[in-house]
């Protein structure tokens, strides 16, 4: 029933392809060192790569790959020692017989915890702008700790600290005999690092860096500069899978004084270029890869994955994304070919959900499988409450996926629907007969509706408020338009096992810092600049500044009256202009608010937060419609003096 959302050996996706490209760079590469960046949004399967690339290179007894979570380290002061200790650690582990690697170790170690001494006695750090501290600052430092050892604190125990004392002072020593400039010593703990290499006889190290875009921009950095200003030596290479983006946020984050850049690449953008030589890029799900990962994932959800049906199928999957531009996904002669003819009730119902989904979680989630299993695992969980009350016989799958791709898409309307139909007799919705017929023949026949074709907009007939209110957004049309329909089907139920959480952030998992913002964005104007100079909306990743837009407009939607400007607009405005890239999303909210029940705040506000033509024309539609409408006269006044004004009445 429930779908891990795990890193996963089953290639359901076929990223195998991906992952040995990946280890063909590294094996070319050998005697260099390298850094490979696997990028994707998170949920866009990097870590499912890595796992697999990890998995071809245990074959290969030459190289030692070692698998490291930046995320699990977060929260350490000094991440940078952390991540080479942690390094050295595992190197001797993977050769545990080895007298010289545990010789090797022992001296890189003893230089990292020089390092550890120099940052916790003298708040010294190496960074690549800050540069290693001075010979006088370390023999201060080793002052400080022999001075100190009266009185260790919590910070290290007397034991450690007396030996850390004598160790840092015998480097001194050997700077003193040896060289006056301490940069000396970074080489050689470089020279002593490809020394345990050679001892662990091996030809190449990879080092599988996951999860760093989950740290804090603290951490991210100090991991990436332990790498490039220590580890970076001949025979090693690493491979780190990360969203570009929040690496490139951590940098403007933890070097604020940056410039922004000279020319069309940012200083952030060099930074991170500087650190990564090799980037690769996970591609997003086209719709023929969505159908197909739709129907595979509810297959195993029935069969194991050792199932030869299912491997047979996996098989012919594969075979057909090699090519997935020239594939339309599996249909139901592929099914039938491993689970035979005629189908199991089963697999003839994945293959119905699979062919309802896949365009709109295709473009709704741009294609992040996380995102797709998470709707199906909310899907399934819904079907399995019903049975567990008892009422499974009242739901059907594909009408379930309906309405969840209303909630998840389009949660207003999806409110507006629950409303209506918690107050028919028979749980119905009557506007939505003629609004599937409306949407069915503008729209043409379903394969035209699949292939993308149709007019996408619906001629105005005023017979149905609602009707006319919803045909306006061209989402709720294409909605309308795909089976199965709900014309004359008992939605209570649906709605009872759909409305199981109400917080602010609708059919997303609740998140505390979200909820913060969004109360913050729901409240008055000083609330609202306070969030914005605390940069908590431009530090949002791209998924959740969609998640708040979605709450608020949510929230607004559930306001008692639209006479006065509901609490949450100010917010939303707020929000748009400082996440762009959800101006279509605000056209389309301001598209579905209901004409009749405007007052005259509602043709003002807007244009400020607009920056994109296409937005701005699109806001300049919706005022002209208000302005020739005749249901509504306050609004129509109020639109027309906002043209006028813009002069484009």
């Amino acid at each position: 029933m429930f779908l891990n959302d795990q890193e996963t050996a089953t290639d359901l996706l076929y990223y195998t392809p991906i992952a040995k490209t990946v280890e063909r760079l590294l094996r070319e590469s050998r005697g260099a060192p390298v850094t490979i960046g696997v990028h994707g949004d998170w949920g866009a399967g990097k870590s499912s790569v890595l796992k697999m690339t990890q998995q071809i290179l245990k074959s290969d007894d030459r190289v030692c790959c070692i698998w490291f979570n930046g995320w699990a380290f977060e929260g350490f002061e000094d991440a940078k020692t952390v991540v080479i200790q942690t390094i050295v650690d595992e190197l001797r582990r993977a050769r545990p017989g080895s007298a010289k690697v545990a010789e090797a170790a022992k001296k890189v170690l003893r230089r990292v915890d020089w390092f550890k001494l120099a940052k916790q006695a003298g708040g010294l750090g190496l960074t690549a702008f800050t540069g290693i501290p001075s010979l006088d600052q370390l023999r201060g430092a080793v002052e400080s700790i022999s001075a100190f050892v009266q009185n260790p604190g919590d910070h290290l125990s007397l034991e450690r600290l007396n030996n850390l004392a004598k160790e840092v002072g015998g480097f001194i020593k050997d700077a003193d005999t040896e060289s006056e400039q301490l940069p000396e010593h970074m080489h050689e703990f470089r020279a002593e690092f490809e020394e345990l290499l050679t001892a662990a006889d091996i030809d190449q190290l990879v080092v599988i860096v996951d999860d760093l875009d989950r740290c804090l921009p603290k951490t991210a950095i100090a991991t990436l500069e332990a790498i490039r200003l220590f580890l970076f030596v001949n025979r090693t290479a690493f491979v780190v899978g990360a969203d570009e983006a929040m690496i490139e946020y951590a940098v403007r984050e933890h070097f604020p004084d940056l410039p922004q850049g000279a020319g069309p690449v940012t200083y952030a953008r060099n930074y991170l270029e500087k650190l990564i030589q090799v980037p690769f890029r996970i591609p997003a799900l086209g719709l023929a890869e969505t159908r197909s990962y739709i129907t595979l994932l509810q297959l195993e959800s029935f069969v194991k994955t050792d199932d030869d049906r299912f491997k047979a199928l996996l098989n012919t999957a594969q075979q057909d994304m090699l090519r997935p531009w020239k594939s339309a996904g599996l249909d139901r002669k592929a099914v039938a070919g491993a689970f035979g003819n005629p189908l199991p009730d089963y697999a003839q119902e994945a293959l119905d959900t699979s062919a309802l989904l896949a365009r709109v979680l295709s473009e709704g989630t741009r294609g992040n499988p996380r995102q797709i299993k998470r709707f199906l695992n909310s899907m399934m969980l819904r079907y399995a409450i019903a049975e567990a009350r008892g009422f499974a016989e009242d739901i059907r799958r594909p009408i379930l996926a309906k309405i969840m791709l209303a909630e998840r898409f389009h949660p207003d309307f999806y409110e507006q629907l629950a409303r209506i139909a918690s107050l028919d007799a028979g749980g119905m919705v009557p506007a939505i007969a003629e609004l599937e017929k409306r949407a069915k023949k503008s729209r043409g026949t379903d394969s035209e509706l699949n292939e993308g074709k149709g007019s996408g907009k619906l001629k105005a007939v005023a017979n149905s408020g609602d009707v006319n209110d919803w045909e306006k957004s061209d989402w709720i049309s294409k909605w309308a338009a795909i089976d199965p329909a709900l014309t004359s089907v008992d939605l209570r139920p649906y709605i009872f096992v759909t409305r199981d959480k109400r917080s602010s952030l609708m059919g997303q998992v609740a998140v505390s810092h979200l909820e913060a913002l969004v109360d913050k964005l729901m409240g008055p104007p000083l609330q609202i600049r306070q969030a914005t100079t605390m940069k908590e909306i431009v530090g949002l990743a791209e998924v959740d500044a969609e998640n708040v837009f979605d709450a608020l407009r949510d929230q607004i939607i559930q306001a008692d009256g639209f006479s006065d400007q509901p609490k949450g607009v100010a917010g939303l405005i707020e929000l748009v202009k400082q996440r762009p890239a959800l101006q279509k999303r605000l056209i389309e909210f301001i598209r579905s608010l209901p004409t009749s029940k405007l007052g005259m705040w509602a043709p003002a506000p807007w244009h400020e937060c607009l920056k994109d033509t296409n937005a701005i024309q699109g806001l300049d539609a919706i005022l002209r419609g208000w302005s020739q409408q005749i249901e509504n006269e306050n609004l129509q006044k109020a639109a027309k003096r906002v043209l006028a004004l813009s002069g484009k009445s």
